[in-house]
């Protein structure tokens, strides 16, 4: 559990949110990753927190367009998948 939260958080606090771990949790349960009552991951999230960085980033694009996940590479420096050119 610790693991996405953990990831969430650091990111929030790198960006300057002033209470990044509160704001990690409320983004979490909000997204449906975190239990509303407690710390505990939901199904969703034990199911996001195994995914890679280039999992996530993929998944996230693929919901956004509607596209097939094959459909995209990712790019480490930006933390975000791109369309494969010529797809």
């Amino acid at each position: 559990m610790e693991k996405l939260l953990d990831r969430l958080t650091n990111q929030l606090k790198s960006q300057g949110y002033p209470n990044p771990r509160k704001s990690a949790i409320d983004f979490l349960r909000t997204q449906g990753s975190m239990e509303k009552d407690s710390l505990n991951l939901t199904e969703y999230g034990r199911k996001r927190e195994k995914m890679t960085r280039a999992e996530r980033a993929i998944d996230r694009a693929s919901k956004r367009s509607g596209r097939d996940p094959e459909d995209y590479e990712y790019d480490q420096k930006t933390n975000r998948a791109t369309l494969i050119y010529g797809n």
